[in-house]
C-alpha cells in the first residue's frame, strides 16, 4: 500500500488585504477539504499559532501576523500537481524587475497568485518550483486571478515586513488601467465608499458598498473616451478585495469583461471586439523604503490582447476625452 507523503508545517505571513478576518474563517479557506470540526480542534489544542502564541477561533488577523499551520494528512486528497514546463517558462518570462530583496512580475491574466479553491498551484508555487534554491519567496500583495500586471514577491523576510508596513501606510503607489462602460469623462474622479465582503450560499465571494464595511478610496482619471467606453487609470489609496471593480460599478461604469459586477450587454459588445478576460491591468507601482535610501518604480505595458481591443475601439467614432483630470 502506497504511503501518504509526510506533511510539513506551513508558515503564512498575513497580507494587508487579509487583515481583519477571523482565524477560523482563514483556516477554512486555506485548508480546503478539512472539516470545520477538525479546524476548531486544532485551535483548541494550540496546534495553530499566531506569532508563536495560542489563539482562539475568534482571533482577528492583523497585517504581518505569522500563522503556523500544523501538518495535516488527508488520505483521500490527491498530491498537488506541479507546474508544467509551459507555466514555468511563462513565469520566468514575466519577471520585469529584480534586485537582491524583491522581484516584480507582470502576472499573466488567468493565473492565480497562489493555489487553492480547486487550483493545484499559483504564481508563488510556480516561482518556488522555478527557483528551488531560493531561501525565501513570499507574496507581498495579491491580484485577482483575472487581473494582470505588477505583482511584488519578497525574497527576504525583512523586505516582506517593510513592504507590508509601506502598504499599511499607503506609501506604495499602485496604478491600474481599465476599460469602463459608458461616458466617464466628467467624473466622479474619487470614489470614497466602504466595502464589505459577503459570502454567498454557493461559497462565491462578493464585495458590496456597505456603510459597515472597511474604508476604501479609489481615484480615477479618464485617459481616452470612445463611443460607449472609457480607458481609465485608477490609483488605489487602499487595497481592499475587488476594490476597483466594485467602485467602478458603484459609479455606474463597470469594467469590461467583469462577469461578477459588470453589465452583460457591455460584456457582449467587448467580447465581440475580442476581449476574453477582465480588462484590468496593474501597470505601475512605486515606493521608497522606510530609510529613504532605495526607490523602486516599475511599469508593465498592456498585453497584446488588451491593446488589440483598444485598437479596435479607436477605429470607431471617438468622442474625445477630458485628459489631465487631477488625481
Amino acid at each position: 500500500m502506497e504511503s501518504t507523503p509526510k506533511a510539513t508545517v506551513q508558515w503564512r505571513d498575513i497580507l494587508p488585504e487579509e487583515a481583519g478576518q477571523r482565524i477560523d474563517n482563514f483556516l477554512l479557506r486555506e485548508l480546503k477539504g478539512v472539516p470545520k470540526s477538525r479546524i476548531y480542534r486544532l485551535l483548541r489544542k494550540g496546534e495553530v499559532r499566531v506569532n508563536k502564541g495560542r489563539i482562539g477561533p475568534q482571533y482577528r488577523l492583523a497585517s504581518g501576523d505569522q500563522v503556523r499551520i500544523p501538518p495535516l494528512r488527508l488520505g483521500s486528497e490527491p498530491t498537488p500537481a506541479a507546474p508544467g514546463e509551459a507555466a514555468l517558462a511563462r513565469l520566468a518570462a514575466a519577471v520585469i524587475y529584480e534586485d537582491e530583496r524583491l522581484l516584480v512580475l507582470d502576472k499573466p491574466s488567468g493565473m492565480a497568485v497562489h493555489g487553492g479553491s480547486g487550483l493545484s498551484y499559483g504564481v508563488i508555487e510556480g516561482l518556488r518550483a522555478l527557483r528551488p534554491q531560493a531561501p525565501f519567496l513570499e507574496l507581498v500583495h495579491r491580484l485577482d486571478r483575472d487581473t494582470s500586471g505588477c505583482l511584488m514577491v519578497a525574497k527576504k523576510r525583512s523586505e516582506l515586513r517593510e513592504l507590508h508596513e509601506l502598504l499599511r501606510r499607503g506609501a506604495v503607489l499602485k496604478r491600474y488601467l481599465l476599460l469602463a462602460a459608458g461616458d466617464w469623462r466628467h467624473g466622479p474622479w474619487q470614489i470614497d465608499a466602504p466595502l464589505r465582503k459577503n459570502q454567498l450560499s454557493g461559497g462565491e465571494r462578493v464585495v458590496r458598498v456597505d456603510a459597515t464595511g472597511k474604508a476604501a478610496l479609489t481615484r480615477f482619471r479618464c485617459l481616452q473616451a470612445y463611443e460607449e467606453a472609457c480607458l481609465m487609470e485608477a490609483e488605489l489609496a487602499t487595497g481592499r478585495t475587488h476594490q476597483i471593480r466594485v467602485h467602478a460599478a458603484h459609479a455606474g461604469h463597470p469594467l469590461a469583461g467583469d462577469e461578477k459586477y459588470g453589465l452583460a450587454a457591455f460584456n457582449r459588445k467587448t467580447r465581440a471586439l475580442g476581449l476574453k478576460r477582465l480588462f484590468l491591468h496593474a501597470h505601475h507601482l512605486a515606493f521608497t523604503d522606510l530609510a529613504g535610501a532605495r526607490s523602486v518604480e516599475v511599469s508593465a505595458p498592456l498585453g497584446d490582447d488588451l491593446r488589440n481591443v483598444i485598437q479596435k475601439l479607436e477605429t470607431a467614432p471617438d468622442t474625445g476625452a477630458d485628459n489631465g483630470q487631477a488625481l
